[in-house]
């Protein structure tokens, strides 16, 4: 079954197989509309012009802020973005991603600690903790555990998202286009929109569960062969996308091969050092 008949059908079982390629849902699993939901997914790099309905985006942010945080800290900002020249200088910073320029919506998703700094100013604190490596690490993981939900609800909406982790490029850069005070920097992207039917996104096959899934100890026995049972369903995927044949194991390990792999991440200490970010 094709991705659009799939997501038209919204069976599970018709999801599952669009998502793993290989066999079936397990006959166990509940057949749950919200699971069908997520299933659903598929990141969209075309972009119909109209704007959101009002609302929508407020919504999108009641879900996020729904998310779970850690010691309820809320160390995370979001800039919505709707201007087109400031679309588009963001899109170069990010690599030059067309899509990022066609979205009616892009979103900065910010780990920010200086909400807290600002805070402690005013109540006369100490706020040294903001200068350790974990309190940085729990800003990223709310701030993705955030846009995550906010992703389920724009996809419930009938828009589609696609992350933009190409706002790392150059990190201040970014600070500076969106005027972020110290101890503020923009982790990933999102562009928010209606999809364009006329280049339909597909449903990218996953790992298999027998990879990502290790019960009671991590067990590496049977990966090898479920990875290179994949690297074939992720060569067939892309050969009906129109794209290169590749193994996925070796575009993968390609991937961070080293520095010159990292489209100038490579130096996030740097940028995070100049941005305000200790780490200790």
């Amino acid at each position: 079954m094709s991705d659009t008949a799939a997501f038209e059908a919204g069976s599970l079982a018709a999801l599952w197989a669009a998502r793993y390629r290989e066999g079936v849902a397990p006959g166990a699993l509940p057949d749950e509309a919200m699971l069908r939901h997520l299933m659903a997914h598929r990141s969209v790099r075309a972009y119909r012009p109209d704007p959101l309905p009002e609302g929508v985006l407020e919504g999108a942010m009641a879900a996020g802020q729904s998310a779970s945080t850690s010691s309820n800290l809320q160390v995370w900002s979001v800039v919505a973005v709707e201007d087109a020249e400031r679309r588009a200088r963001l899109s170069e910073l990010a690599g030059g991603q067309a899509h990022i320029r066609q979205a009616p919506l892009f979103l900065a998703w910010l780990v920010d600690l200086s909400r807290l700094a600002r805070l402690g100013a005013r109540l006369s604190h100490a706020t040294e903790g903001l200068d350790y490596l974990e309190t940085f690490l729990v800003g990223v993981v709310d701030a993705a555990l955030a846009a995550q939900n906010a992703a389920a609800f724009f996809e419930a909406q009938g828009l589609g998202i696609v992350y933009i982790g190409g706002l790392r490029n150059h990190p201040e850069q970014v600070a500076r286009e969106l005027r972020l005070p110290d101890r503020c920097m923009a982790v990933f992207g999102m562009c928010v929109g209606y999809p364009d039917a006329a280049r339909p996104a597909a449903i990218k096959p996953r790992l298999p569960q027998a990879v990502v899934l290790h019960r009671e100890c991590y067990d590496v026995s049977g990966e090898d062969a479920a990875i290179g049972r994949y690297d074939g369903i992720d060569e067939a995927f892309q050969r009906e996308q129109g794209l290169a044949p590749r193994a996925w194991s070796d575009a993968m390990v390609r991937r961070v091969a080293g520095p010159q792999s990292l489209n100038g991440r490579d130096r996030l200490r740097e940028a995070l050092a100049a941005l305000g970010f200790a780490l200790r």
